[in-house]
Parts: structure tokens; C-alpha cells; sequence
């Protein structure tokens, strides 16, 4: 069984982020938590900067249909009672109901260390996510990107262009692959 990672809003924003990422955990290599807040979050946001209505209905329709055990709940009660930002509450409290052993999140500045303190959850940057997936699964890692770079129409890209793209929100984790696809 894959280790439970929950995925903070920030992280599900960007198409081909969220793409990369979903298709790791289907591969096998973590096993993907949202709950139902962190989807209306995400829905809100992307409607909020312009995205087609009926795109992001999709999409979050196909991440529900395709990781129906990643929905997190009955977290609610422990809201409260979470050390961290008040608006990212929500998000540690499903990780702990859910028993992540990671919080994936760009925010990680929101979550300091006292308050994750308790719980066995830890707070990871994507880059540092990614990075240890390649530490840990570098053929699947790879091979995944290698996939999307191979089914992406619209717009076409090479390998290259989505590392390029990926680049702007983990550079280190696009650093590092490179040299993984000579």
C-alpha cells in the first residue's frame, strides 16, 4: 500500500502540476487526500481567475472519479484545535484524521513545526516531495513524465517543454530530472 499524502489546494491549482502529481499516485507511488473543502477551495480559485466552468467541473470530476478513497472526512471536529494558519485549519486537520504521513503544500511557511508537533504528518515543500520520489522511484518518476509527455494534444509538448513548465513551481525537482533524461 502506498504511503497517504493529503494535497493542499495550492498544490492541485496548476493543471500540469496537478497532472504530474495524480499521475504519480496512480502509478503507485503515494496514495493522493483531498477532502471535499479543499475541492470547492480549488473549484472557487480556478473559477475565481477566469477557467471555463464547465473545464473545471471536469476536472475535478475526473480527479473524484479516478481516486474516490482520496476523499477525506470526518476531520471537522478537529479544525479547532490545528496550531496552524486559520485558513489552512481545514487542510491539517483532514491530514490527521486521515493519518498522512505527509502534507504536501507551497504554503509550508503556514504549518510551522509546533504545529505539526503532535501528529505524525510532515510538512513538504512539491519540490521536496518530488525530489524523494526521484530519490525513490526514479523509473516511474521519470517514465510518468515521460507519459504525460506523450499523451499532452493541447498543447503538444516534448519532455522538455513540461520540465520547462514544471521548472516555474519546483526548480529543483526540474533541475534534477534532467539529468535523468539524457
Amino acid at each position: 500500500m502506498s504511503f497517504p499524502a493529503l494535497l493542499d489546494t495550492n498544490v492541485l491549482y496548476g493543471a500540469l502540476f496537478n497532472d504530474y502529481l495524480l499521475w504519480l499516485a496512480d502509478r503507485g507511488l503515494f496514495r493522493p487526500l483531498r477532502s471535499d473543502e479543499i475541492l470547492e477551495e480549488l473549484e472557487r480559485n480556478l473559477l475565481k481567475n477566469g477557467e471555463d466552468l464547465a473545464l473545471v467541473e471536469k476536472r475535478l470530476r475526473t480527479m473524484t472519479t479516478y481516486f474516490p478513497d482520496a476523499r477525506v472526512t470526518g476531520y471537522e471536529s478537529l479544525v479547532e484545535a490545528m496550531g496552524c494558519h486559520p485558513k489552512d485549519r481545514h487542510v491539517l486537520a483532514a491530514a490527521v484524521r486521515a493519518n498522512a504521513e505527509v502534507l504536501i503544500t507551497f504554503n509550508v511557511k503556514d504549518f510551522p513545526p509546533e504545529c505539526v508537533a503532535d501528529y505524525e504528518v510532515e510538512i513538504l515543500h512539491p519540490d521536496d516531495f518530488l525530489l524523494d520520489q526521484l530519490d525513490l522511484c526514479p523509473g516511474a518518476t521519470v517514465g510518468t513524465l515521460r507519459r504525460l509527455s506523450e499523451i499532452y494534444d493541447s498543447p503538444v509538448m516534448s519532455i522538455k517543454d513540461l520540465v520547462i513548465s514544471l521548472s516555474e513551481v519546483v526548480p529543483q525537482f526540474a533541475e534534477a530530472i534532467r539529468g535523468h533524461l539524457d
